[in-house]
């Protein structure tokens, strides 16, 4: 069942802490938390909010099924047209639980369904890990969480302990395998190379096939190191060495692959508890980052989502411009989209005509259907930008009236 928001330029609600995948022309954004006076609250589990990049509307539907519980801190992925969420926390915990929806539902349902015939063993329950996808499988990274004495190895950071019942928590830094052909769980055996040490609210990206890691924190240090794992012969890379400048230490961002051997790192949270807006471009073929330059500073973002459109925009939604730990309250619902290469020419050519519609009322019918119903999709997208700022700076406005 669909139901759109009563404005029908709304957009989804704030958040953070969510998970969210593109299919096709669709950005899909499921779960997290708000904070109302001074609580966390979970967004609930049967809402799924659909944002079309052709016409820059949001639609929300309500689904069925084994529903997760209401999360924030899970990890979510997508393969072919299906949105799998694995772990996260809950007013009960940590879950080591895995769900999934097809997002290519030809009746319009979205359902979840819990994977409970699997085999092999799963991972102990956790939350803020991540995962890379390749060939079919998801593969999972660290994030923390708990586990029993009899589970304790060298791939665990003990945090902290409930020695009574012999439960300790901390972070991670094992490797597990969801094969989503054979339903299997499964850990590879790292056939060499340092992997990196324990870490939550890090970063991964597949580039070929090697995953990539970058950030993170464990106990109080906040990390800036670049790793990466050979997803063929598991063998780890070791701290990757980087020549020139590199971006600074930081957890709660964002890594996304860009072109064949380029990753867009954005946000998070730095050592020293400052949230950040910096954008970077690290280049396989030179080993180095380059600072994007031109990115406002005024769009902090940290536990946000970061997707890849189709022509190589990225797509930042919901976050924190706050500094979660101490002052939890600037959840955002906005979309930010980063151009990293050269828009197509019939997009620009869309975009122009979307933006002079009123110019080109006349012309505008005259053109083939096909290409009408893209025009139209983007005069749409474009009105729903102009409303949105024009709310936005409205808002700002009697912001600042009250507080003078």
């Amino acid at each position: 069942m669909a139901a759109d928001p009563a404005d029908q330029f709304g957009v989804a609600e704030e958040r953070s802490g969510h998970c969210a995948v593109v299919d096709g022309n669709f950005l899909y954004v499921w779960g997290g938390y708000v904070s109302i006076e001074e609580n966390e609250v979970y967004l609930p589990s049967d809402e799924l909010w659909i944002y079309d990049m052709d016409s820059g509307l949001w639609t929300m539907h309500l689904m069925e099924g084994e529903l997760p519980t209401s999360m924030s801190g899970s990890c979510g992925a997508s393969i072919n047209g299906k949105l799998y969420i694995f772990g996260g926390f809950d007013d009960k915990g940590y879950s080591n639980r895995l769900y999934y929806v097809n997002l290519r539902t030809k009746t319009g349902t979205y359902r979840w369904k819990k994977i409970t015939n699997f085999k092999g063993q799963p991972p102990t329950p956790r939350d803020k890990l991540s995962c890379w996808v390749y060939e079919n499988r998801l593969i999972y990274f660290g994030g923390y969480g708990c586990r029993k004495h009899n589970e304790l190895s060298d791939c665990f950071d003990v945090h902290d302990a409930f020695w009574e019942g012999q439960i300790f928590w901390g972070w991670h830094n094992d490797v597990h395998v969801f094969d989503t052909t054979t339903q299997t769980w499964s850990q590879p055996t790292i056939r060499g190379g340092d992997p990196p040490q324990p870490r939550a609210a890090h970063t991964c990206a597949v580039l070929g096939n090697k995953g990539y890691i970058f950030g993170g924190r464990v106990l109080q240090t906040r990390m800036n190191d670049l790793h990466c794992l050979n997803l063929d012969t598991w063998t780890w890379s070791g701290r990757i060495n980087i020549s020139g400048e590199k971006p600074r230490d930081r957890s709660w961002h964002t890594l996304t692959p860009i072109g064949d051997d380029r990753l867009f790192l954005f946000g998070g949270l730095s050592s020293d508890n400052v949230p950040l807006s910096d954008g970077w471009i690290h280049s396989i073929a030179t080993n180095g980052w380059k600072q994007l330059t031109h990115l406002p500073k005024s769009r902090p973002r940290l536990w946000h989502t970061a997707c890849l459109g189709q022509e190589g925009e990225v797509m930042v939604f919901g976050g924190s411009k706050d500094d979660l730990l101490f002052m939890d309250t600037g959840h955002c619902s906005d979309l930010l989209i980063f151009q990293t290469q050269p828009y197509s020419l019939l997009r620009l050519c869309l975009d122009c005509i979307g933006k002079n519609a009123a110019l080109l009322e006349k012309q505008i019918p005259c053109l083939p259907s096909k290409l009408l119903q893209d025009v139209l999709k983007k005069i749409t997208f474009w009105a729903a930008m102009t409303h949105r700022q024009e709310r936005k700076a409205e808002t700002e406005r009697q912001s600042q009236l009250h507080s003078t």
